[in-house]
């Protein structure tokens, strides 16, 4: 029998809880999918999906009925991390003078670039063009909001345009695991100065 609901008691059948029930079960599931591919796919090699299973202590039927391919995962796991990155921005700015909310945001950066890299790997050139085609506009959204904080402050150069960045900072989903962790942190300081205003 479907659910439906008591007119007199304004109590809704059982099936209708049941159902309510493993929705939100199912949602959990995805999102416990998506943080084990998220924390996993940030560490060294590539993304096993026996490996997201594993972590999050689910079967693998249940992840393929979530996520039937590898690069079905990768593609939502690369949506995450621009929302999260673009989210950053202004919450930095929050807490930070605008040159250090710059910096900080530059931290998150390389674990973005990280996975960038692995997606870009992974995906068809289709699925990646489009993928590409609506994180570069909001991510270049959060960095003129970063830049213009700091231009108003005076301490980031007049000229410095959120191209600028993006340009600068596309080598760093071309490094590997290694080169990454070794250079990242020191080439992105380096960027950082470049965009220091300077002061008589």
């Amino acid at each position: 029998m479907s659910g439906y609901t008591d007119d007199l008691s304004g109590h809704v059948s059982a099936s209708v809880q049941s159902g309510g029930t493993r929705r939100a079960d199912a949602q959990r599931n995805r999102e416990r999918i998506l943080q084990a591919a998220r924390d996993l796919v940030r560490g060294p090699g590539e993304l096993k999906l026996n490996a997201v299973a594993k972590a999050c202590g689910i079967g693998q039927g249940t992840l393929y009925r979530h996520f039937p391919t590898r690069e079905d995962l990768l593609a939502e796991v690369y949506r995450h991390e621009v929302e999260d990155l673009v989210a950053a921005a202004p919450r930095l700015l929050a807490t930070h003078r605008p040159l250090e909310a710059l910096a900080a945001w530059f931290d998150r950066v390389a674990a973005y670039a990280r996975v960038k890299r692995d997606v870009f790997a992974a995906v068809e050139a289709a699925t990646w063009r489009d993928l590409a085609a609506h994180s570069l506009g909001p991510i270049g959204e959060a960095v003129e909001q970063l830049l213009a904080a700091g231009r108003s402050a005076g301490t980031v150069r007049a000229d410095a345009e959120a191209r600028d960045v993006i340009v600068l900072i596309s080598w760093l989903s071309r490094l590997d695991d290694a080169e990454l962790d070794a250079r990242g942190p020191r080439l992105l300081s380096i960027l950082v100065d470049g965009l220091r205003a300077e002061h008589p």
